[in-house]
């Protein structure tokens, strides 16, 4: 267990948004064409990105300020996944709800 403590809590977190954000990347195109090979790819980053939170509570065992700090750094690249990357439109209404939402993960990280 010692060995997961030489990457420090916020590494963990970063590495485990980056398998989640590869599973999101995955899934989206699982959704535009299905496969079992693409799903496989999508479920296993996925579960390593889960895998990755648990050395982060090692380091820092306060789950809900761990869980706003994953979904401070996890939604903006799903977001630039899905309007950068994929092209997919927004409303001038969801941007300001996707802001809102982000104001509010910053504002409980504390």
């Amino acid at each position: 267990m010692s060995s997961l403590k030489a990457i420090p809590a916020i590494g963990w977190i970063l590495i485990a948004t980056v398998f989640y954000a590869g599973g999101e990347f995955t899934s989206k195109l699982f959704g535009n064409k299905p496969g079992l090979g693409i799903a496989a790819i999508a479920v296993l980053s996925y579960a390593i990105g889960a895998a990755c939170w648990l050395p982060a509570l090692l380091h820092r065992n306060e789950l809900a300020r761990m869980s706003m700090l994953w979904g401070v750094i996890a939604t903006p690249l799903t977001i630039i996944l899905g309007t950068v990357v994929f092209r997919e439109k927004l409303t001038a209404t969801q941007w300001i709800g996707i802001g809102l939402a982000m104001a509010a993960l910053w504002l409980l990280k504390d």
